[in-house]
């Protein structure tokens, strides 16, 4: 069964906002960022990583979601909280144990192409079967069937909200 598309729901707008509704706000980052790094915490400890690292297994896991399994670099750096020198240097690392391969694309001989490998494949279903075993323990046995629907679709929503929301100038 496929979950319902996230709807956006009325939010006040800035100029709209009140001194409660920025602090709830603060407040719910506050607790999302303090439950990720809990559970990022406890994810990092568990034995199921062998010699991946978490940011190698997510490069592994972006591109087994990819079609085709492979992704421009740029691209593959877009869902990541890495600088694209550091994950070009992972993808070397990850190339040279064989779990990606690299290759110019045909129409921008300046890119890079990042392909999963066979063996690249083969060690994130491994691993990523370990890895939602651990998620189901330390995130299923906190919340109950409906409130993770709940929390999916809000996150969700917070997530693709973004998108809607302008960047600020940067100040450097």
């Amino acid at each position: 069964m496929t979950p319902p598309e996230p709807t956006p729901t009325s939010v006040p707008q800035p100029e709209h906002r009140t001194p409660t509704d920025v602090r709830l706000a603060a407040e719910a980052w506050e607790s999302l960022f303090r439950a990720q790094v809990t559970l990022m915490r406890r994810f990092q400890a568990d034995d199921i990583w062998r010699d991946l690292s978490m940011r190698e297994y997510d490069v592994l896991f972006t591109l087994s979601r990819a079609p085709r399994g492979e992704l421009r670099l740029r691209d593959l750096n877009e869902g990541m909280l890495i600088a694209q020198s550091s994950l070009s240097r992972m993808v070397e690392r990850l190339e040279a144990r064989g779990l990606v391969a690299r290759s110019v694309p045909a129409d921008d001989a300046r890119g890079t192409l990042v392909r999963l490998t066979p063996e690249g494949a083969r060690r994130q279903r491994e691993t990523g079967l370990a890895h939602v075993r651990t998620i189901a323990e330390y995130v299923g046995q906190a919340l109950p069937p409906d409130e993770l629907e709940r929390l999916r679709g809000v996150l969700d929503r917070l997530r693709l909200a973004q998108a809607d929301i302008p960047d600020r100038p940067s100040s450097g």
